[in-house]
């Protein structure tokens, strides 16, 4: 795809078919579990639900073009495809790094899954993990982290890896492909749940892989095959839809999570907020090098778990959820599943509502505070 595109002609290309007359514009789902076999015994078709379908074709050209990969893969949720990933590589006996600030399912399923394999399990913070790094097999790196908007220095972090001929794998959830692309800072494989701003809609759960390196692709394609937990066909069509607007909606949540970011940080009713693209945020060196943008999600800490629910009570736009990435401004209170952080922590997705309503409505929620 032509470099010179912005991201919202490149989300458009991206899902376009090609223009035969009398045939749809859009993608459209092929919901099939079985298909006609020809005669010929060794014509690579669809033959079998579980092992290809046209929908997740498309949908997976589309990703690996706005990942910048060859190849990407898609599952079900975006811990099916972590899990897969951890499952192939993580093999017993090698040592494998997690996120010690990042997803809390991820350190759940090493812990419960990978070490009782005889895996040798690290959890490291996003400034430990190039440290982390160099003792380890497999090292999956989280970058910003949720829920802490921390940023792991990538480019190190490879280089690191490269030198111990360590695999990385690197969760773009967060930023999206149109905030960075941690294949061109030397990751080998990237993972991401579509769920949040890729979908942006609530509506759908999808995951997936994405890769340069035939053999790694090979290795998920086959554990995708046996394991079966695929994306549906019409659930790969909801993604696809979404995936030609995601230009619009992210630069609208990245204009409103800067506009947000400023204007709690001066707030005398908050106690701290992270965002990477606040100047005086510690990670804002290092994401400004890597990240063409910086996200749609505020990490801010008010006096208590009272006060989060106070700002959602009190809020006209803002509503109580726990993903991220939608339409809808949201807030969620991270120390209610778990997250080491304090009770009156709080992710905040800023949506694509205008962003002086956004403003305006959350100073008025605030005020009381």
């Amino acid at each position: 795809m032509a470099d010179q595109y912005g991201d919202s002609t490149r989300s458009v290309k991206s899902v376009g078919a090609e223009p035969l007359p009398g045939s749809p514009i859009g993608p459209v789902p092929i919901p099939a579990a079985a298909y006609h076999l020809p005669p010929d015994e060794d014509a690579a078709l669809d033959s079998y639900g579980r092992a290809s379908n046209p929908t997740w074709r498309q949908l997976e050209s589309a990703l690996a073009q706005l990942e910048g990969a060859a190849h990407a893969v898609t599952f079900g949720s975006g811990m099916a495809a972590l899990t897969a990933v951890l499952r192939i590589f993580a093999e017993p006996g090698r040592r494998v790094v997690v996120p010690a600030d990042g997803y809390y399912q991820v350190r759940a399923y090493a812990r419960d899954y990978l070490a009782p394999r005889g895996v040798d399990v690290v959890e490291a913070r996003c400034d430990q993990m190039c440290e982390a790094a160099r003792d380890a097999d497999v090292v999956l790196a989280e970058t910003p982290s949720n829920p802490g908007l921390d940023v792991v220095d990538l480019h190190h972090l490879a280089m690191t890896c490269r030198a111990r001929n360590a695999l990385l794998v690197v969760d773009n959830t967060t930023a999206t492909p149109l905030g960075q692309q941690p294949l061109s800072l030397g990751a080998d494989l990237v993972v991401a749940s579509a769920t949040k701003t890729l979908a942006g809609h609530h509506d759908v759960l999808a995951g997936y892989v994405a890769g340069s390196q035939p053999e790694l692709i090979d290795r998920v394609r086959r554990e995708r095959l046996l394991a079966g937990p695929i994306l549906g066909a019409f659930e790969a069509w909801l993604v696809l839809r979404s995936l030609g607007s995601v230009g619009l909606r992210f630069e609208r949540q990245c204009q409103n999570a800067a506009a947000v970011a400023v204007m709690l940080s001066t707030h005398p009713a908050v106690r701290s907020v992270r965002y990477p693209g606040l100047p005086t945020d510690p990670s804002h060196p290092v994401a400004s090098m890597q990240m063409r943008r910086f996200g749609g999600i505020v990490a801010v800490e008010l006096g208590s778990a009272a006060a989060v629910h106070d700002l959602v009570r009190r809020s006209a736009l803002l509503v109580a959820a726990t993903s991220f990435g939608g339409i809808h401004s949201s807030v969620d209170r991270r120390a209610r599943w778990g997250d080491p952080v304090p009770d009156g922590f709080a992710r905040i997705s800023l949506g694509i509502e205008d962003t002086d309503d956004l403003l305006n409505d959350l100073a008025d929620a605030l005020a009381p505070a």
